[in-house]
């Protein structure tokens, strides 16, 4: 070998070597996708962890549930989001794009519950809704007279002469959202099922269809505008999770469902009708990969953070039993993926 060639060589493998040290430290933060409900629970996590100095505050972004998960699901490396925030638990189809895209262990914690609530501005009356009720303000489609026809309904009282003489105006999150999920699970199904005159000529699919006609609309991700808009027009109602209404109760109400208040312990009981959990997804592969993951976890479920009177709570989430609370723990203690089998 020459001494020009082995010069060559030399510059090759030193050129390697930094192209590997590079990739390696090509990401020192966790990167956290998804639910904007979540989103301020993960972020006081990641802040809090930063803080402690050993490693940086993780990157945490708003981008809905399912615009979420499909960051989440599109690969593995530093390239892609290591954890999943999400106010809805994945869907097989999510894990199926998850594992073609070779991630085939995937972490599954519940953080806590979370109520979705209606809310309005306090100078405006409080509603007292059932279920059934809000399923015909939104519906795209209503029986009336034993037909199926496109929701004639303008004002609540259309509905019922006891609700408010006010024009059905929602702004709600979009379909990318898991609070939209939960609230077509939790209302939408529910409420056109328990009409009797539904029966037979809308179910399914075409129970979720909300209405095009402006007396819904889609306000984005960001649940802090929603309340914002509130504010402005006293004569909206807004959906979204319930630790936006606790940060916010000097300017706006909930509205009661089927008489439940949506109050920390009826959400936490169950009571409360639209009531849900809340989840973090961890991609396995990246603990590896990308450091502080473990350590980050640690401090999610630690007593300061998510046990009573810790940070958590005081951001307004929903506390988990705590037999719920230690299954989480072993969760983490032993990084023990889910059984996709059981989806």
């Amino acid at each position: 070998m020459t001494v020009k060639s082995a010069l060559l060589g030399f510059a090759a493998a030193a050129l390697m070597a930094t192209g590997l040290a590079g990739a390696a430290e090509a990401r020192d933060q966790i990167r956290i996708v998804g639910s904007s409900t979540v989103f301020p629970f993960t972020t006081a996590v990641a802040e809090t962890f930063g803080k402690a100095g050993t490693f940086k505050a993780p990157i945490v972004e708003s981008t809905g549930t399912g615009g979420g998960l499909k960051l989440f699901c599109a690969g593995v490396g530093a390239n892609y989001a290591d954890i999943a925030n999400a106010s809805r638990r994945i869907k097989r189809s999510e894990i199926d794009a998850c594992q073609s895209n070779g991630i085939q262990d995937i972490i599954e914690l519940t953080v806590g519950y979370d109520g979705i609530v209606l809310a309005n501005s306090k100078k405006a009356p409080t509603f007292a809704l059932t279920i059934e009720q809000i399923w015909k303000a939104l519906s795209a489609k209503v029986v009336v007279n034993g037909a199926v026809v496109d929701n004639p309904y303008k004002s609540w009282s259309d509905i019922d002469p006891k609700l408010p003489a006010e024009k059905i105006e929602v702004l709600g999150p979009p379909p990318t959202s898991g609070t939209r999920d939960a609230f077509n699970e939790l209302v939408m199904d529910h409420g056109c099922a328990k009409i009797a005159e539904n029966k037979g000529l809308i179910a399914g699919k075409d129970c979720q269809k909300i209405r095009e006609d402006g007396a819904f609309v889609e306000a984005g991700e960001n649940d802090n505008l929603i309340v914002q808009k509130l504010v402005a027009n006293p004569n909206a109602l807004g959906i979204f999770g319930y630790s936006y209404l606790e940060e916010n109760t000097d300017k706006i109400q909930g509205a009661t469902v089927n008489g439940n208040a949506p109050t920390y312990e009826n959400v936490q009981s169950g009571k409360y009708p639209v009531s849900r959990e809340l989840y973090i997804y961890v991609k396995k592969y990246q603990i590896g990969e990308i450091p502080g993951i473990v350590e980050f976890l640690n401090e999610y479920f630690s007593d300061r953070s998510i046990a009573a009177s810790g940070y958590l709570e005081n951001k307004g989430l929903i506390l988990l039993s705590p037999e719920r609370l230690a299954q989480q723990r072993e969760i983490v203690k032993n990084l023990t993926p889910i059984d996709t089998s059981a989806f």
